[in-house]
């Protein structure tokens, strides 16, 4: 095939039907955002004791039926235990007062065996008050939170072969279609069982869902628009999604409804089917050029500007003869690839380990969960925005570097903060989630830049399922904050200020071509690395010609 953008260049870098597309496009990742993090809401844990059932108790021994215990200093309710009930009846008929007769320290304990009681003056009803998630069942709430993350996993496995064989715009609006319906499903869930299964048909379909349209939009849309598009229109109308959700859950605070309205939001999308074109690069590849030419003359009448009488010529729409094809194992064949490659594997497992970490902790911070989720959500806004500016003047490395161990260091800052003062514990714990997702968007560039052409997918591919396990694992970080409230901070930030040492040993790749082999990969490396490897090279230069290493790259970000 020719060059696309060459023979669509009469079609202009901007113009309605660019717009239009653009705009479009990026409504579809509105639905990501706040179907994404819903379980913030839905899996929270509510102030919760013993249910104590009516068996004639002493106003006094229904007030201290519930022992008191400490926790972060303070003195509570027992969320998972009570006093023997059979012994606590019998004191009571007998007319003996707690505290002044007995000496409740003395008493048995038991289990909740009648189940808890639950405040609802925040929730009304989600699956922890539902289906008793608490105490000994209380990690079931992060195994739900990870089946989302494991349907990411497969979902951004099996997106590119579904888009690359049935076509962008079709598995778009097929995962619209899945996300809807498995939402829907899940807020009819009878069990906890079955709630997980459809969590993971729900991060399947959405993944699916924001790759698909990524990819069409990269494709369809102009040079200067796609710049527009992969770097700040996908994530911030994420971002407009994700700072929905908590005023939606806010309204709604039931979970059943809340699932069902949120999948309904999905129907607004129908129409656009009429309007979000196919791919016409995907269709040149499909040998369907009719139908792809028939696409560009339509975004020439849009735009109000001349087609051509032929776009793509006869002799340029032959496809070109198949080179190597390269796999993992090609990246562990070369020590430099596979050190590289390790490297990278821990910078995005510990990252997104740290942002989804603390997107999944709103709910356990003090004050208000609605306008905790509002303004971790709202901090990813300038983050994203300044990245975008610094990326195109900043070297790469310095700049991962500088906000891991902003991210990291604030987060280990955390624990020396007294529950006086929880304004600024999460005011620290803002600054946190803006440099993690500083590191989020740099680390996409970052990692595109360093593989060459012939590895840059499998490269990619091999760090996303290494961000799907740091994912997967965030849910369980959080829950050792029910062990000890500074636990998840320390190994956060631990993970990531070593994985920003790790970064130091990585190379530049700011104001250099993008390396289209493995041979020009490392000898890009080798040009990066100082005096003594530079003068290696000029000595080696004499036999091999050359890497030309100066100009700038132009990578856009992928989708995680």
């Amino acid at each position: 095939m020719g060059d696309y953008d060459e023979d669509t260049a009469f079609l202009g870098q901007t113009g309605p039907f660019f717009w239009t597309t653009f705009f479009l496009l990026n409504t579809v990742f509105v639905s990501t955002g706040f179907n994404g993090l819903y379980i913030v809401f839905v899996g929270a844990a509510p102030e919760h004791h013993c249910l104590v059932p009516d068996v004639n108790l002493t106003e006094e021994w229904t007030s201290a039926i519930i022992p008191f215990t400490i926790v972060d200093g303070k003195e509570v309710q027992s969320q998972c235990s009570r006093y023997r009930l059979d012994v606590v009846r019998n004191l009571s008929a007998e007319g003996f007062v707690p505290g002044t007769d007995v000496n409740l320290t003395g008493l048995q304990q038991e289990r909740c065996l009648d189940g808890w009681n639950y405040s609802k003056d925040i929730y009304q009803s989600n699956i922890v008050t539902e289906w008793d998630l608490v105490c000994d069942d209380q990690w079931k709430v992060p195994f739900a939170s990870s089946t989302l993350f494991v349907g990411y996993l497969f979902g951004s496995l099996i997106s590119g072969y579904l888009s690359d064989r049935f076509g962008r715009k079709k598995v778009i609006f097929i995962s619209l279609a899945a996300q809807c319906l498995a939402v829907l499903l899940q807020s009819f869930s009878h069990s906890w069982k079955m709630f997980c299964i459809m969590f993971l048909f729900v991060g399947a379909s959405q993944i699916s869902l924001y790759i698909s349209a990524f990819v069409l939009g990269t494709e369809v849309l102009s040079k200067t628009m796609r710049v527009l598009f992969t770097t700040l229109g996908a994530f911030l109308f994420y971002c407009i999604g994700y700072m929905t959700l908590p005023w939606i859950a806010y309204g709604i605070r039931e979970w059943r409804t809340l699932l069902a309205v949120l999948s309904m939001t999905s129907v607004v999308y129908i129409p656009l089917w009429w309007f979000i074109p196919e791919s016409p690069r995907w269709l040149i590849t499909q040998g369907r050029f009719e139908e792809a030419e028939a696409i560009v003359r339509e975004a020439a009448r849009k735009n109000k500007v001349e087609a051509p009488s032929v776009i793509f010529k006869e002799s340029e729409l032959q496809g070109t003869s198949p080179g190597k094809t390269y796999s993992m194992l090609d990246i562990l064949k070369s020590k430099n690839i596979r050190c590289i490659t390790l490297m990278c594997l821990v910078l995005w497992m510990a990252i997104n380990i740290g942002y989804f970490g603390l997107s999944l902790n709103t709910s356990n911070l003090s004050g208000n969960p609605f306008m905790n989720c509002f303004l971790s959500a709202t901090t990813e806004v300038p983050a994203y925005v300044v990245s975008t500016c610094l990326l195109r003047r900043c070297p790469r490395k310095a700049l991962l570097s500088s906000f891991l161990i902003l991210g990291g260091g604030v987060l280990l800052l955390i624990q020396f903060i007294p529950n006086t003062l929880q304004y600024v514990a999460l005011a620290l714990e803002m600054t946190g989630k803006f440099g993690f997702t500083m590191a989020f968007s740099i680390v996409y560039i970052y990692t595109a830049e360093l593989y060459p052409t012939v590895l840059r997918n499998v490269g990619m591919g091999m760090c996303s399922s290494a961000a799907r396990i740091g994912s997967i694992t965030a849910p369980y970080v959080i829950y050792l904050g029910t062990y000890n409230k500074a636990l998840p901070y320390i190994l956060m930030g631990s993970l990531t200020i070593a994985s920003s040492v790790v970064n130091f040993f990585l190379p530049e790749t700011l104001n250099r071509d993008l390396p289209e082999t493995v041979e020009q990969m490392q000898e890009c490396q080798k040009l990066c690395k100082g005096p003594k490897k530079r003068k290696y090279a000029e000595n080696e230069g004499r036999r091999n010609p050359p890497i030309q290493c100066e100009a700038k790259s132009e990578v856009h970000a992928l989708p995680l």
